[in-house]
């Protein structure tokens, strides 16, 4: 009874080896056969001679599919600026001071919510990825504050403006270097509905 019980321990422990080393066998590519067609509707009713005919595994050219390209750089575009004319602004890093290089963004931005008192907007305030999300979430609502302050100090009716910070997450531009984290440390205005 001892080598039974042995015998079929060893066949089970065989055949769980055995599935293993097939599961973990490589995957061979795909490959596709690409077949030459016939040159013309001539060739398709001209007899071939045994001689100069060509045999379908010669004729079988083996094709592999291009690998995937690594993904590019991409270049977003602030979907408020194309529909309304406002502009993001950018901010320097850990910093929620409105840079004198963005007023006239800034200045845009009055221009439109002057000519258009009925809109109202939401500013969001974005980090770059960097710092914890608690610091993020203050420096983003802080950069809000500041575009808010600086509307209603021009004339726009404060309560046509809310402020919100996502902080770091939603980044705006993928990446983890300093071309992707100026354009993430930026307020954007969403309309509001």
């Amino acid at each position: 009874m001892d080598t039974a019980f042995t015998r079929r321990i060893l066949y089970g422990a065989g055949v769980l080896v055995g599935c293993l080393v097939l599961a973990g066998c490589p995957k061979r590519p795909e490959v596709a056969l690409a077949v030459p067609s016939a040159p013309g509707p001539a060739a398709a009713t001209a007899p071939r001679s045994s001689a100069n005919a060509v045999s379908p595994k010669t004729a079988e050219i083996p094709v592999t599919r291009p690998a995937i390209p690594a993904e590019a750089p991409v270049k977003p575009k602030p979907a408020a600026a194309a529909e309304t004319g406002i502009k993001d602004i950018f901010f320097d890093f850990d910093n929620a001071t409105i840079r004198s290089d963005q007023m006239p963004g800034l200045e845009q931005d009055f221009a439109y919510l002057k000519a258009h008192p009925q809109d109202k907007v939401t500013v969001e305030g974005y980090c770059d990825e960097r710092g914890t999300e608690e610091y993020n979430l203050a420096l983003g609502q802080r950069r809000a504050d500041a575009v808010k302050n600086a509307l209603v100090a021009e004339g726009i009716a404060a309560d046509h403006i809310k402020t919100i910070s996502y902080g770091k997450d939603k980044p705006f531009a993928p990446g983890h270097d300093e071309n992707a984290w100026r354009l993430n440390r930026r307020d954007h205005f969403a309309m509001a509905q």
